[in-house]
């Protein structure tokens, strides 16, 4: 019996993709088909793939045309699935010539011409793309810009900003640059919102009363009841509103979360995360300080994240020490809070002032997980054990900073209308909860 194997996406399987695993069964008596799990694929270049895992291989399934479906998973899984069952032939699309000549050495290799004319990435293309306003600081609304380049499904449409003159030369050649935030809703179906942390309530506000999807750079509102305001509103008039934590869309982080909810480091006892960064602020006076984020969301917001999602938002007490940037007490340069729970603890360290080991340590009652320095956009975390042999590390791979897949996942839950929460309401609700005790100098010791 003549086996042969084959792998691809097969996202919004079509006819190409049919014709191609037809040829690849005529070349022998068994076909297997590999399909690419989503992690995979991203280390490739796919990262807005519209369909789930689970989506594509029922797919391809539903073809009849193969023998077997498995998955691949890792770099370096075709040898060893050649070996594992004892393939004949590997065949894949002629647009992949030479890519796979290192097989030779294991089984044949044959390039299979492609279908003309259609394409799984020509189909995501015509999809009527999200037409996206951009709102805030032009410093950061220009990383946007340039990671939206690689997302299928959005175009930056225009952008509104009282600081012009810091926008790139490729943002400034947008159709519409503005400040007018009313005149920008006009224009656009969605808007990514980075302005000043006090304006994020009116703004996001505005944007669904006229019917505009949002995505805002947390926290949305400076109290819970805002927040829970907001939420309200989106869900009443059908709307998607994302928070903007890029750490959040991350598949190092995501598949950390999966493991530790599994149980993989026993019950949590403590949770400590670390985000700091030094940009000379003790140099800027007050009123240009107030042009940049201050320390507490700048960075707290991304260390309160892996509290909030493995404890929960129901902590029984807290208390925060914070190192003031002005004598008015107007802009933090450094906090530590520390959180009690009815069985954990955990502590944040954020701040734009004082700089940090940036990792995060999570400790369990069997192991303990160990995210390296940026901990906020690794590609890499250990898990350790009392028995060293036991430890294993995760590597996920991490394109940019991340911001490119939070924007997938905005344009994805945009199209379907099924919002997946990468940054669930109820942590959204309990982030604003924090600013707002802080805002009010509540739980708050100067040092």
């Amino acid at each position: 019996m003549v086996k042969v194997i084959t792998y691809g996406t097969y996202d919004l399987l079509h006819r190409g993709h049919i014709r191609l695993l037809e040829r690849a069964k005529a070349l022998g008596d068994y076909l297997i088909v590999g399909v690419t799990a989503d992690d995979f694929d991203k280390t490739r270049g796919k990262i807005n793939v519209q369909q789930s895992l689970m989506e594509r291989v029922e797919a391809v399934k539903a073809t009849g045309i193969a023998d077997e479906v498995i998955i691949e998973e890792y770099e370096g899984q075709k040898i060893d699935d050649i070996r594992r069952y004892g393939v004949d032939i590997f065949t894949v699309g002629s647009d992949w010539v030479g890519k796979f000549d290192y097989l030779r050495e294991y089984c044949e290799v044959i390039y299979l011409p492609r279908t003309e004319g259609i394409s799984s990435s020509e189909l995501r293309q015509s999809r009527r793309a999200v037409s996206l306003g951009l709102v805030g600081d032009a410093d950061f609304l220009n990383k946007i810009e340039q990671e939206s380049r690689f997302v299928n499904g959005i175009h930056v449409a225009g952008i509104c900003t009282r600081s012009l003159k810091s926008l790139s030369a490729e943002i400034q050649g947008l159709d519409f640059v503005t400040e007018n935030y009313e005149e920008l809703l006009e224009r656009v179906d969605a808007v990514y919102i980075r302005s000043q942390p006090e304006e994020h309530y009116k703004q996001v506000k505005l944007a669904l009363e006229r019917g505009k999807h949002v995505l805002c750079e947390a926290p949305t509102a400076l109290s819970e009841s805002q927040c829970r305001e907001l939420q309200a509103l989106a869900a009443e008039k059908k709307l998607v509103l994302m928070d903007a934590i890029k750490t959040a869309y991350a598949t190092a982080y995501a598949r950390m979360l999966l493991l530790l909810k599994g149980g993989k480091i026993g019950q949590i006892v403590s949770v400590d995360a670390t985000c700091t960064s030094l940009r000379d602020a003790s140099a800027q006076e007050p009123a240009e300080a107030g042009r940049h984020w201050d320390g507490v969301y700048e960075w707290g917001t991304t260390a309160l994240l892996p509290v909030l999602q493995l404890l929960g938002p129901d902590y029984r007490s807290k208390n925060c020490a914070v190192r003031w940037l002005d004598a008015e007490k107007q802009h933090d340069s450094f906090l530590k809070a520390d959180f009690v729970y009815p069985h954990a603890v955990a502590s944040i360290k954020a701040g734009t002032g004082v700089k940090s080991e940036g990792e995060l340590v999570i400790s369990g009652t069997r192991g303990y997980v160990y995210v390296p320095a940026p901990w906020w956009k690794t590609d890499y975390f250990e898990i350790r054990y009392e028995d060293p042999n036991q430890n294993r590390r995760y590597f996920y791979q991490l394109d940019g900073e991340g911001i490119r897949y939070e924007l997938v996942a905005f344009a994805k839950a945009v199209e379907t209308g099924r919002q997946s929460y990468a940054v669930d309401p109820t942590c959204s609700a309990a982030i604003c909860r924090f600013m707002e005790d802080f805002c009010a100098g509540r739980d708050l010791i100067e040092i």
